[in-house]
């Protein structure tokens, strides 16, 4: 290769780093710019729904994270009693300290097929949720499942909603999860993430797996 066309090569790179610098460049004043504007702090309503996975996954997440900066936190599960998770053996075996665990659910309800007693645990869930929430010592509150609590009307969204507005610390975050989450709730959140379900491993005849699902 003659140096005429290495010479031409390194030019046209040379062109394409200044071209690719100024525009990283102008991305990040513009950047700087919106989040300077960013200067408020508050407890979020955070809702994770959709058909797809990772819904209580992302939660936990956070928990995970107030966890690490030693901040308070809850977890109160509404459905998934009946499950051994590795969420709640770590967190009940290293960090109790830290982060409160209950699990008050007994299960989905097409296991326990007792309406009557699916109702009552839901309400002593969300009983021990408002508990909780209303303990300002909590940086964050994870209610895993309660959307399929509202789903089935176990628990009145109203009430949910008028809670989490009026008598929700201002610096507590909240986490609701699960599927179908109504209308109501979405509405008072501040953030709203829904799983999109594109492919599903349990369609092709495989079960749930220890350390993927629980």
């Amino acid at each position: 290769m003659s140096e005429d066309v290495v010479s031409t090569g390194e030019g046209i790179a040379e062109k394409d780093d200044a071209r690719h610098a100024m525009k990283m460049a102008k991305k990040k004043t513009a950047r700087e710019k919106i989040m300077a504007t960013k200067t408020d702090e508050k407890g979020l309503i955070i809702v994770n729904t959709g058909k797809g996975k990772g819904k209580s996954t992302a939660g936990f997440g956070m928990i995970f994270r107030h966890i690490a900066h030693g901040m308070p936190c809850a977890v109160v599960q509404f459905i998934k009693g009946a499950w051994e998770t590795g969420e709640r053996d770590l967190i009940e075996k290293h960090f109790g300290d830290v982060c409160q665990f209950y699990t008050l659910g007994e299960g989905f309800t097409w296991e326990t097929q007792d309406r009557a007693r699916d109702v009552a645990m839901a309400e002593k869930a969300w009983e021990k949720a408002k508990e909780l929430i209303r303990d300002e010592r909590n940086s964050m509150v994870l209610l895993d499942e309660i959307n399929i609590a509202l789903r089935y009307d176990y628990i009145d969204v109203a009430e949910v909603v008028r809670f989490l507005k009026e008598e929700k610390p201002h610096m507590t975050h909240v986490v609701l999860t699960g599927r179908n989450a109504k209308e109501d709730l979405i509405e008072a959140a501040d953030l709203v993430t829904e799983m999109e379900l594109i492919k599903h491993p349990f369609r092709s005849g495989i079960k749930a797996q220890k350390g993927v699902e629980f």
